[in-house]
């Protein structure tokens, strides 16, 4: 999603889902090792023990990878519908 219109504190979201919390934090690592090898380090990173929700804040982007239950419950393109979602997943 494109926040940079929106919020002042990042440009955009990524947001994807999961069926179980050692899903969510698998994926949560595998973004964290690709982009470390790259040279970019997350800036906070939050829930991961419970793998429910993690949220990985690079500054310019913040990734969020939830269990499908959480990402249903808290529907954050329903919240933030005011942001264009940008398509790059094909």
């Amino acid at each position: 999603m494109d926040m940079s219109k929106i919020l002042p504190i990042t440009d955009f979201f990524l947001i994807c889902g999961a069926k179980t919390t050692r899903q969510v934090k698998a994926i949560s690592v595998a973004i964290e090792e690709k982009l470390a090898k790259e040279g970019i380090r997350a800036y906070m990173r939050e829930g991961r023990r419970e793998g429910t929700w993690v949220l990985l804040d690079y500054i310019d982007f913040v990734v969020h990878v939830f269990r499908n239950e959480e990402r249903e419950y808290y529907q954050i393109e329903r919240l933030w519908k005011d942001a264009p979602i940008i398509d790059w997943w094909r």
